[in-house]
């Protein structure tokens, strides 16, 4: 991908719904939700005992930090197949998010973008990373944590007023729109940069894309 506007190398965006949404589904979006967040948990760091006689566990990886950290370390590469992985998991996560936060009704897809994307610039190591940043990205992060819970707080009064918009309306205010997005490209980029360790350009301190 190219650098987004701002120069940043990871974007988010999500397609504005200009239309009306769906009431029925957007009223009871926690539930409806319920089959998407389990597949996702399965595939999240998450697992599955096996009733056998002998015992068994079922489980996959999740969000990738150590592995990379370790090869940016001490061999200064990050295998393209964990990055490839990072990059679809954290897409799920993200629309997954966007339905529970009623940004789109469409529901979550397991393997396509649909109308949200994130988009994050492979790193060319050693060129573009320092490996020894990793060790202390994430403690450089924690103004971006505060801000964000702060955020956070916010993002759910808006949500709820924009529940109440679309049962009433059938649309999302823009303004809330813009809001919740730029909340959630907010997070993408810190845990691109803190956790993912995609970049090492510190991230703005901004909602904008």
């Amino acid at each position: 991908m190219q650098p987004t506007a701002d120069g940043y190398p990871i974007d988010f965006t999500v397609d504005y719904p200009d239309r009306d949404l769906n009431r029925v589904t957007t009223f009871f979006r926690i539930f409806v939700a319920i089959p998407i967040i389990i597949i996702l948990s399965t595939v999240n760091g998450g697992g599955l005992f096996v009733g056998t006689s002998r015992g068994g566990f079922i489980a996959a990886g999740g969000l990738l930090f150590f592995a990379p950290l370790l090869m940016i370390l001490f061999r200064e590469k990050y295998p393209r197949w964990w990055f490839d992985w990072n990059l679809a998991l954290l897409r799920l996560h993200n629309r997954v998010g966007a339905f529970l936060l009623l940004l789109r009704d469409e529901y979550p897809s397991t393997d396509e973008d649909q109308s949200v994307h994130l988009d994050m610039a492979y790193p060319d190591v050693p060129a573009q990373l320092n490996r020894w940043l990793p060790l202390v990205k994430w403690l450089l992060a924690i103004p971006h944590y505060i801000v964000l819970i702060a955020l956070d707080i916010a993002g759910i009064v808006v949500v709820i007023v924009a529940w109440f918009s679309i049962l009433i309306t059938g649309r999302y205010p823009r303004w809330a729109f813009d809001f919740i997005v730029g909340v959630m490209r907010w997070h993408n980029r810190v845990l691109g940069y803190a956790f993912l360790l995609v970049t090492d350009h510190y991230p703005p301190f901004s909602l904008q894309g």
